[in-house]
């Protein structure tokens, strides 16, 4: 009992001293897209949610006080501050949720789902970023300036630590704005065309 096993002759000849080269990849680029979106993701999240802690523990007490007055600044004394303090921890927390699905597109840089899922989403939270962002700087101005017109005097005088970290904090959160408009223009750039 004796077996013949038949192999056929490959079509292509490979001559001596040659290598057959594997044929080539398109869309290695879009990979390398993915890893630049998963770091900037990691970078935003820094940034969001510094911004948010630095904003959340703003607070300062002048040294003098009177029997029935304390002069106190905190965020929570500004409605604005309390809506960029949570508007910002909102977005951290979903640049947090959103690493499995930029991880999905390094594993499958060819996926359109994921790609146009993190757009969508990148785009409103970026949107929140920026509302938050902007009506907190708004506040940040009149405490470093002040308005004659409506007599609000500025209390960045009195309350210098106070001022800046409510200016960090409004800095970081306008990092992490360009950090997302980064991230929806690579996502963009790397969907297939269809």
């Amino acid at each position: 009992m004796s077996s013949i096993i038949d192999v056929p002759e490959s079509s292509r000849l490979i001559t001596k001293g040659t290598v057959p080269s594997a044929p080539a990849r398109r869309g290695g680029w879009k990979k390398g897209i993915a890893i630049m979106d998963f770091i900037l993701r990691l970078g935003a999240i820094a940034s969001a949610l510094g911004a948010a802690a630095t904003m959340a523990t703003s607070d300062e007490t002048l040294p003098f006080f009177t029997q029935f007055f304390q002069f106190e600044a905190s965020y929570d004394s500004f409605s604005t501050f309390q809506f960029f303090v949570i508007a910002m921890a909102f977005v951290g927390g979903y640049l947090v949720l959103s690493l499995p699905f930029s991880i999905v597109t390094i594993i499958r840089p060819h996926a359109a789902g994921p790609r146009l899922f993190l757009i969508i989403l990148d785009t409103v939270f970026m949107t929140l970023a920026t509302s938050s962002g902007a009506a907190a700087a708004a506040i940040v101005y009149m405490a470093h300036n002040g308005n004659q017109d409506a007599n609000w005097l500025a209390i960045c005088n009195q309350f210098g630590d106070f001022c800046q970290q409510i200016s960090g904090a409004v800095v970081a959160s306008f990092v992490a704005v360009v950090l997302l408009v980064l991230l929806i223009v690579m996502s963009a750039v790397a969907l297939p065309n269809h």
